[in-house]
């Protein structure tokens, strides 16, 4: 299953190895990233594929609680249906 994880939150060193680390323990393969800097907030958004990490939406979400806490950011998790349902007009 395909899912669209954003993160953000004030920019410093480390915050792309610690969720790209996170989400390779847990199996989880990155099929595309788009980032960029807001005057001094970091924005981030993935569309990563959890077929073979074996783990639901759910599971990813609370193993990424421990990166939100140490870097101090903001990370959301959605499947890609329900991001899609959500952002149709």
């Amino acid at each position: 299953m395909r899912a669209i994880m954003t993160v953000t939150g004030k920019d410093h060193t480390g915050i792309v190895a610690s969720v790209s680390v996170e989400l390779a323990r847990l199996g989880v393969n990155i099929l595309d990233i788009s980032q960029t800097i807001m005057d001094e907030y970091f924005t981030m958004i993935l569309m990563v594929e959890l077929n073979e990490a074996n783990n639901s939406v759910k599971e990813v979400k609370e193993a990424m609680k421990k990166v939100e806490e140490e870097q101090g950011l903001v990370i959301r998790l959605q499947a890609e249906d329900t991001f899609h349902a959500m952002h149709r007009i």
